[in-house]
């Protein structure tokens, strides 16, 4: 598992001594607000601040680092994500996972029998990789690339007409997606069907 976690993201200056405004990636700003270091991040760039001040006010967070002082300073890390360790992460509620756990989980497919998944009935099989997490329209969707060594995906499943590995999209939703368990990196699939 990942120990450094995405809280937010700089989006944009708030007056001009160098406070900018957050966009929190949890949709909650509290556990933001007690942050006493943070992490910006972008690609391979990492800068390491001390955190002066951080304040809820219309709907946003506004945040000034120390090292943070001008409008043309705040330009240069618009963009950029906030970064912590995961103990300072917004915490879970029952049923909820950081969207970072669920990529490279694999996704697993035990068989269905007339009454459905028969979950330890059969040996699982990976049918994919969890890739992405994407927000859609309706919900999550997760993006999964395919298994060349899946042998209960057909073919025409697997690849597209180019021969290369499919990606697919699986929304993230109980009728579709069984146990989820990141310790052990596995997803349960519901139906193959949900494949095609």
């Amino acid at each position: 598992m990942l120990e450094q976690m995405i809280v937010g993201f700089v989006r944009g200056s708030h007056g001009l001594t160098g406070e900018f405004k957050v966009e929190s990636a949890s949709g909650e700003y509290e556990h933001i607000e007690a942050l006493k270091e943070v992490t910006l991040r972008h690609n391979s760039d990492q800068k390491k601040c001390r955190v002066e001040s951080a304040e809820a006010g219309n709907g946003t967070l506004y945040m000034k680092l120390a090292e943070i002082n001008s409008v043309e300073e705040v330009r240069k890390y618009n963009g950029w994500e906030i970064v912590v360790p995961r103990k300072y992460a917004a915490p879970l509620k029952e049923g909820e996972w950081y969207i970072e756990d669920l990529k490279q989980c694999s996704l697993i497919y035990y068989g269905e029998n007339k009454d459905g998944l028969a979950e330890g009935s059969a040996p699982a099989e990976i049918v994919g990789t969890v890739t992405d997490v994407l927000e859609g329209g309706g919900g999550y969707l997760l993006e999964v690339s395919l298994s060349e060594n899946c042998n209960i995906l057909a073919d025409n499943i697997k690849y597209d007409a180019s021969g290369n590995v499919r990606s697919v999209f699986i929304p993230f939703r109980n009728q579709y997606l069984g146990k989820i368990d990141v310790e052990k990196q596995e997803i349960v699939l519901m139906h193959l069907w949900i494949l095609e």
